[in-house]
């Protein structure tokens, strides 16, 4: 299995926000610059996890965004399931070329069920307890050095 993009950038600002001290709000060009992700793609993974009710953006001169309460304790699997827009693993039903073994295929059942284990085993995973110590530059390389 594999994230696409946007749940990956999505990942990385939740628990960003998590690792923060409760309260600090982050500009969106802060979290663009700490996620190493350009602004405009931080912007609307921003807007979507406002959607989902796991930030909280705050408005006025010393606003930004901050972890909701709701975002604390999400799950990996959980998050990953609501940003998962696709319906098949596999372009079944392409509308342009659609498979003409549908009909009789035992792989796309198969397939779902695949997904659904691969969220269900991160279904454990609490995105807060994820960060570990204070990030002082991109998060990336905080992580990686937690090792």
């Amino acid at each position: 299995m594999r994230i696409n993009a946007f749940s990956d950038v999505c990942l990385r600002i939740v628990m960003l926000l998590c690792a923060a001290p409760h309260g600090v709000t982050f500009t969106s060009r802060v979290v663009a610059a700490e996620v190493g992700t350009p602004y405009n793609h931080v912007s609307k993974a921003l807007m979507r996890l406002r959607e989902l009710g796991l930030v909280e953006a705050i408005r006025g001169r010393s606003g930004g965004v901050r972890i909701s309460p709701l975002g604390r304790d999400v799950t990996v699997g959980a998050l990953l399931r609501q940003l998962d827009t696709r319906t098949d693993l596999a372009a079944c039903d392409s509308p342009d070329d659609p498979c003409p073994l549908l009909s009789g295929c035992g792989l796309r059942g198969s397939l779902r069920r695949a997904r659904e284990a691969f969220y269900r085993e991160l279904d454990s995973l609490v995105i807060a307890s994820l960060p570990h110590g204070k990030p002082n530059g991109p998060i990336l390389v905080e992580l990686g050095s937690v090792r």
